[in-house]
């Protein structure tokens, strides 16, 4: 993804120069630990792609890319106290470097200097890019109680599970891009179009996750494989695995993953795995990766921007989507 390097080298340059805060070391050291254990850096890509859509001059949006990933990795250290987690990126996570106690109070920190950020533009742009993040973060809650909330629930639908990573992941991306595009002075009827390819690309993105988690290796992943199936996560892979399951199948699956099962971890992740394979569920999840997917670049067409930085946004989308870990 060679076009890319432009904006991941100059987001690289300013996330090295700047620091959340000094001291105390033990509020701030967690939150540099968590931002150096780099990751995919798509979010605040996007937010530069966004202004660079239309404006050359796409570093004026740095401090709001800084801003979007520091609001990332918060929620990435609250997720993990709350799933447990002890691998991301594969290394520790925070709470299991440092403490519980210590890992929530650097999240609320890192949160709150995501809005500090924001807030260093104009009072008007501001104004506007704060009501588009305030948005985002009460929907990401809401998608994360959701996920919570489907551990016990036995009546999960498809729909339900696609609202919930709308809201738990692909707001994130959609809002990341309609932030970059508001600094670009973008039309509002383009920032909303942009909004919405990042809603559809987001979906695609986390479905692709989920066969990721349970078909990718764990070299690549950087995380436990099989670990939405050890969490008793209803990802799309679950849920269509229901519908086609034979009556004995569904009846183990339920079983397994309600908790009431005497399996190891490791028979278990073999086990729904080898039934997820039989069931095609793999197969069925990248066909309705590749309709969000369409429906994403739908969205994009609709922008009156060049024809040139539509097809890189294409290519981003397909890259993302095809890739490995």
């Amino acid at each position: 993804m060679n076009y890319l390097q432009p904006y991941i080298v100059s987001f690289k340059n300013y996330l090295e120069s700047s620091l959340i805060g000094n001291s105390p070391s033990t509020l701030y050291e967690p939150a540099d630990y968590i931002l150096s254990l780099g990751g995919k850096r798509i979010r605040p890509i996007l937010v530069l792609l966004g202004t660079h859509l239309y404006e050359e001059s796409f570093e004026k949006a740095l401090d709001a890319a800084f801003a979007i990933e520091v609001f990332h990795n918060f929620t990435l250290v609250h997720d993990d106290i709350m799933d447990q987690a002890e691998l991301r990126r594969g290394q520790l996570t925070v709470h299991k470097k440092y403490s519980t106690n210590q890992a929530i109070l650097t999240g609320d920190v890192m949160l709150i200097h995501s809005y500090e950020k924001l807030l260093g533009y104009s009072p008007v742009l501001s104004h506007m890019l704060v009501s588009v993040f305030s948005k985002m973060a009460e929907e990401l809650c809401k998608g994360q109680q959701m996920d919570m909330d489907f551990e016990t629930r036995e009546n999960v639908s498809i729909g339900d599970y696609i609202k919930m990573i709308e809201l738990k992941t692909a707001v994130l991306l959609g809002a990341a891009l309609k932030i970059g595009a508001l600094i670009g002075n973008a039309a509002d009827s383009d920032a909303e179009h942009l909004y919405q390819f990042g809603i559809n690309f987001g979906i695609a993105f986390q479905l692709q996750d989920d066969v990721l988690d349970v078909f990718g290796a764990s070299a690549h992943v950087g995380k436990t494989i099989g670990g939405d199936i050890i969490q008793n996560k209803k990802t799309y892979l679950f849920l269509k695995s229901l519908e086609l399951a034979s009556d004995e199948q569904k009846s183990n699956l339920v079983r397994l993953y309600s908790g009431h099962s005497n399996m190891s971890e490791t028979d278990k992740v073999e086990w729904v795995t080898k039934t997820f394979t039989s069931l095609l569920v793999k197969e069925y999840a990248q066909q309705v990766m590749e309709a969000y997917r369409d429906l994403a670049i739908s969205h994009l067409h609709s922008c009156s921007i060049d024809v040139g930085k539509k097809e890189l946004l294409i290519s981003l989308v397909n890259d993302f989507l095809n890739r490995e870990s």
